[in-house]
């Protein structure tokens, strides 16, 4: 029954992921149409400062889930220890929690210079878009950050799934 559940389960994500990756690609077909917009109607320094701010929204936003998870699976690791962990394992991931923490700070310190750019972005888009158009470029901002945080998520629970799926049926003679 547990293994039915879980496969079950497993099966729900992945029609969720393609969901997700079906509005993905919806949100992709937006931002090449607002490109085009930006394109036409801004500088060209503006147009690559505005293409600069989107190719590092989706790079540091990815840092940051990355870091995050990865910090998430060192601390339960560091829950799990006890006293027949070894010295060097205790160690080890002592180090990689120190690491990790200082590499989200700095991500999150990218993260805030990211938001002072996205204002100075949105400043030059004010002067040349309409009303309906600043709306549509910041929905698609929105839309975009939540659906890297989605698809992060869901991968993350695909994994978590298969893992305890397989030692699942590992554990069954």
């Amino acid at each position: 029954e547990l293994i039915s559940s879980l496969r079950s389960k497993l099966q729900t994500l992945w029609e969720e992921r393609e969901l997700v990756l079906s509005e993905a690609r919806e949100c992709a077909e937006r931002g090449g149409e607002l490109e085009a917009t930006v394109r036409a109607v801004c500088k060209p320094n503006e147009f690559e400062r505005y293409m600069m701010f989107i190719g590092d929204l989706e790079k540091v936003v990815s840092l940051l889930l990355c870091l995050s998870s990865r910090l998430a699976r060192v601390q339960n690791a560091m829950r799990r220890i006890d006293g027949n962990t070894d010295a060097e394992e205790k160690q080890s991931l002592n180090e990689r929690h120190k690491l990790l923490s200082r590499q989200r700070e700095d991500a999150k310190d990218l993260k805030e210079n990211l938001d002072r750019r996205e204002r100075v972005v949105s400043g030059i888009l004010a002067k040349y878009l309409t009303d309906q158009q600043l709306q549509d470029y910041r929905r698609f901002v929105q839309v975009k950050t939540s659906l890297l945080i989605e698809q992060k998520d869901l991968e993350e629970q695909v994994k978590f799934f298969k893992e305890q799926l397989e030692n699942l049926e590992k554990s069954i003679p």
